[in-house]
């Protein structure tokens, strides 16, 4: 099952970038913020608003952190400085204000809640040193998220990778965002690495969490969306399908609007 991208990748490229220039144009800022990950996401988000023209700000965010992802990550933004001028980079270790915050919490608690809340921690953490960031320089932080990730399975964290200003390569699926990839010139280490969230401090994938590829929550959307029947589906699709339907069920709180109890004032 494995799925092949569409998109005309230099059409798509001047598209987004184009629009990011005009929104932060509209909206009076001098560029944007991006996390920095050692992923294919942020590689070529970042590639796109640097792009721009406009002030870009590379943020690496450790939290005991992986070291082939570290190295990624340094790997892209040395790349990128040397290809665009208008960017430039920092690090924010953010290992000991974790291992703060776990001092001054209870952790009693049944271990696999514990570890995914604090995993959703990091993120969040993360979150708001780009706001940090963004509020100093006046720029604007530019979202991570595919379109997958971010409306089909809701594999992110609310207010954590979540909590963005916009989101430019969000309506790409994954293997678009590969195929936008290999467009930019990102490099080789990030094309092959297997996708990985990062926030558990080792090599754990996304499709290890997930329990199916990219590839294949592509493919289960298409058909949810299509709404084609599953009558001749093998036991693998059906297995990939229940999976998909099962996240996008349960995560649907982080894709929908808050919800707010309209007052009757009649």
């Amino acid at each position: 099952m494995t799925k092949k991208s569409t998109i005309k990748v230099e059409q798509v490229n001047t598209q987004i970038v184009n629009w990011l220039k005009s929104y932060a144009e509209t909206t009076k800022v001098n560029g944007f913020v991006v996390g920095i990950s050692g992923g294919v996401d942020s590689a070529v988000t970042s590639t796109l608003c640097a792009q721009t023209g406009l002030q870009v700000l590379c943020v690496e965010m450790p939290i005991h952190q992986h070291e082939s992802h570290v190295s990624r990550a340094k790997e892209h933004i040395e790349q990128l400085k040397k290809r665009f001028s208008n960017v430039s980079s920092v690090q924010t270790d953010l290992t000991s204000v974790f291992e703060t915050f776990k001092k001054e919490v209870p952790t009693n608690f049944d271990e696999n809640k514990l570890n995914l809340t604090l995993a959703n921690t990091r993120a969040r953490l993360r979150m708001t040193t780009l706001y940090y960031h963004a509020g100093v320089h006046g720029l604007l932080v530019a979202g991570t998220g595919n379109k997958v990730e971010d409306f089909g399975v809701g594999f992110y964290t609310k207010y954590g990778d979540g909590g963005v200003d916009l989101s430019p390569i969000a309506d790409l699926m994954k293997s678009d965002v590969f195929a936008l990839a290999t467009y930019l010139g990102v490099p080789d280490s990030i094309l092959t690495a297997q996708p990985s969230d990062g926030l558990f401090g080792d090599e754990k994938t996304d499709e290890q969490q997930l329990g199916a590829s990219y590839d294949e929550l592509e493919w289960a959307m298409l058909e949810d969306e299509n709404k084609n029947s599953s009558d001749n589906y093998t036991e693998r699709e059906k297995k990939v399908f229940e999976i998909y339907k099962r996240l996008n069920t349960i995560n649907q709180h982080k894709m929908n609007p808050i919800p707010v109890c309209v007052i009757n004032r009649i």
